[in-house]
């Protein structure tokens, strides 16, 4: 079925017509290293996709799996609003259960595409468009699980998770594999943040707050600031595994389809890595100014969910950008409201007498940001299941043709060199 449950225009907004042409030319490619995966998860995904009927539609289960997170932020909002130490234990089970089940679910919707013959496209926009979204829900749960509160630890796990799968979406727009290393997010760091998650469970989210100098068998670890926690550990060690096992990759794997292709390496960087920069330098200035509000008043679950949605929006942009082969995005309205909050806290620490209510502005642009988000993936999935012929929720009835190789070859040529540049 098509989602019409919002208002829509036509999708030439989103779509330029000879660009969803190359839909056509669609293969999906994707490597995963982990051992993990491959002799262990591997059997457990293969066992879960016999539990889910064949009529179930691939997008279906995705969506699905993304409702057991939203659940559990709705849990948080309600039971640790201020993301610390006095939410109950129990919470932290249903982050284990909600997030585990979120990675199968997302693993299986795959295996149901090949299982129904229903691959596509739109499959792979939906799926990585709702990982785009559950980083935000990640990163929260992790927060609360951790009692980081509403404080700059919380940011820090924000940023990570989100500029993590950017740049994983930049490296397959450029290299055309989705490349999952020997340590990646996807299984190793949701392994490690559901036993997180238990351990909070089990021993209290205090535990994590006990700093390592008052426990005598971990003397060795001297060498870090005094009154270091478990947290502090947690958080730092996300940061070193970023930078490590992450960055260095996907920045090696561009440099490498740069010099395949043929593209000018400073030009590709800078596209990637311009629109990071400088909105973190726009998010960094606006949170940490003494007139903001998004620690002292615990506004910052509002305030990842607006950020979510954005980095959403510029993750989906560049899914999109891929499977149509299109020039990489410009992001120029995602700057818009960051801009606007720069702005405003720039006025009000040098102005005593400019005063604006942070948090109806925030409440405001995140509503709006909302409904254009989900007015846009209404009207490019509906384009989609025009344009292939398919249906986005639902098995369709009639059989799905797939494009031959000489089709495809054809369609490369009528596209040139344009198809070579991405």
């Amino acid at each position: 079925m098509k989602l019409s449950w919002l208002p829509v225009r036509s999708y030439k907004s989103y779509l330029e017509e000879d660009k969803i042409q190359n839909l056509r030319l669609y293969k999906y490619a994707a490597i995963d290293k982990s051992p993990i995966s491959k002799y262990i998860l591997k059997h457990y995904w293969n066992f879960a996709i016999k539990l889910f009927p064949t009529w179930i539609a691939p997008n279906l289960i995705t969506l699905i799996g993304l409702f057991f997170m939203i659940a559990n932020v709705i849990i948080i909002c309600i039971w640790s609003p201020s993301l610390d130490v006095d939410a109950p234990n129990w919470i932290n089970f249903s982050f284990a259960a909600g997030l585990w089940l979120y990675s199968t679910f997302d693993n299986v919707d795959g295996r149901q595409a090949r299982r129904t013959g229903t691959s596509s496209p739109l499959g792979e926009l939906f799926d990585h468009g709702c990982d785009a979204i559950n980083c935000t829900y990640v990163a929260l749960l992790q927060c609360a699980a951790l009692g980081l509160g509403h404080s700059p630890s919380s940011a820090i796990l924000l940023f990570i998770t989100i500029v993590g799968f950017y740049l994983s979406t930049a490296e397959e727009y450029y290299t055309g594999v989705l490349y999952l290393g020997y340590v990646n997010g996807p299984t190793e760091g949701i392994i490690l943040s559901c036993f997180a998650f238990i351990w909070s469970g089990i021993y209290g989210v205090a535990s994590w707050h006990v700093p390592l100098d008052e426990i005598s068998c971990l003397s060795q670890f001297s060498f870090l600031p005094s009154n270091t926690t478990f947290a502090d550990v947690f958080v730092m060690g996300m940061v070193f595994f970023f930078l490590v096992t992450h960055l260095p990759v996907c920045m090696y794997s561009m440099y490498q389809a740069c010099k395949e292709k043929s593209l000018g390496v400073p030009r590709v960087f800078s596209q990637v890595f311009s629109p990071i920069v400088f909105t973190g330098v726009l998010i960094s200035y606006w949170i940490s100014s003494p007139s903001s509000t998004i620690y002292s008043q615990q506004h910052f679950i509002l305030f990842s969910i607006f950020i979510g949605l954005l980095f959403g929006e510029m993750a989906s942009d560049i899914i999109l950008a891929h499977l149509t082969k299109s020039k990489y995005p410009s992001f120029k309205k995602i700057y818009c409201s960051l801009i606007v909050f720069t702005l405003f806290t720039f006025l009000s620490d040098r102005f005593e007498k400019f005063e604006y209510n942070e948090y109806a502005l925030l409440v405001i642009f995140t509503g709006l940001s909302f409904i254009d988000y989900m007015i846009r993936a209404v009207q490019v999935i509906n384009a989609f299941c025009t344009f292939l012929n398919i249906r986005c929720l639902v098995i369709p009835t009639h059989p799905v043709l797939p494009v031959t190789t000489n089709e495809a070859d054809s369609l490369l040529v009528a596209q040139g060199s344009n198809y070579n540049t991405i």
